[in-house]
């Protein structure tokens, strides 16, 4: 008979990337790292507005990795509905969304009681300056560029809503 396995618990880290074959641009992602980091707040929850279902459960999988709870939202109408009944710590905004685009979804949620200072991060990979301006003008606090750097997101998240 033989003796059960040992398993070994540790801290991995490592970078895979994972190809978005919904467009034909392919935009590659880095994996997140597999253990929470320092900077993390767990039980907060963060609306992730992101119209490509693989990086919206990227985007929530490292997120719940890190003790958030996560909201999802597919279009910029969906995004102002969720955000109006969750009222969420933070919302992570695609900027190219079908119904409203990520600017016309952060300007409608500016617009509502008790969320004109709720933290909105652009994420896009529309990364030259004229997207970044945009989306600072409709209202965004941040601009994360994709492929999504998931340790500046986490620092970005957490400067937010501390600052909240």
């Amino acid at each position: 008979m033989s003796s059960p396995p040992f398993y070994n618990f540790f801290r991995a880290e490592w970078s895979v990337a994972i190809p978005r074959a919904a467009r034909p641009h392919g935009v590659f992602f880095m994996m997140p790292q597999t253990s929470p980091t320092p900077d993390a707040l767990p039980g907060h929850l963060v609306l992730v507005v992101e119209d490509t279902q693989d990086t919206r459960e990227l985007i929530k999988f490292a997120l719940e990795l890190n003790g958030y709870q996560v909201v999802e939202a597919e279009r910029g109408d969906e995004a102002v509905e969720a955000a109006v009944r969750h009222h969420p710590d933070a919302i992570i905004m695609d900027m190219s969304l079908p119904v409203f685009d990520g600017c016309q979804a952060t300007r409608t949620i500016r617009r509502q009681p008790g969320l004109e200072h709720v933290p909105i991060i652009a994420c896009t990979a529309h990364n030259r300056w004229e997207w970044r301006a945009k989306a600072i003008v409709a209202g965004c606090d941040e601009f994360l560029e994709k492929p999504i750097d998931f340790a500046r997101l986490g620092s970005m998240l957490s400067r937010h809503i501390r600052a909240a």
